[in-house]
């Protein structure tokens, strides 16, 4: 709440032994924990009395619906199925004209090779006569 570490309520603790002595200081922390105490309390009826405990609680309850809503509208997991699902359609798509483009390939060569077959027969034809 104060954000008081230990190294502080130590030095607080020597400066109260000092200022108040051995002999009252254990008076004085009963008086001072009495008066946390009231003031703890008087804070609690306030909040009860303003409403601001049970506003409080419905900013809690708001913030608990945003987060869940939040959560439910977070779309990044359904993206990365997505991408990943177009990306391994991609590589399938890639993989069937690399195939496709190799049997074209090899019809190409075949018929190149089928041409100069003919025309080599040809031209020995040509040379016989």
């Amino acid at each position: 709440m104060f954000n008081i570490g230990a190294g502080e309520i130590l030095i607080v603790l020597v400066v109260a032994f000092v200022i108040v002595g051995p002999d009252d200081l254990p008076r004085v922390a009963r008086w001072l924990g009495r008066q946390v105490r009231r003031l703890r309390k008087a804070l609690r009826d306030i909040k009860e009395e303003t409403g601001w405990d049970e506003l409080e609680k419905e900013v809690r309850d708001v913030q608990k619906d945003v987060r869940a809503t939040v959560r439910e509208l977070d779309v990044s997991a359904d993206l990365k199925d997505a991408a990943k699902g177009v990306r391994d359609e991609l590589k399938g798509v890639s993989r069937d004209v690399e195939r496709d483009l190799q049997q074209i390939d090899a019809g190409v060569r075949r018929e190149v090779d089928s041409v100069n077959e003919e025309a080599r027969a040809a031209a020995d034809a040509a040379d016989k006569r």
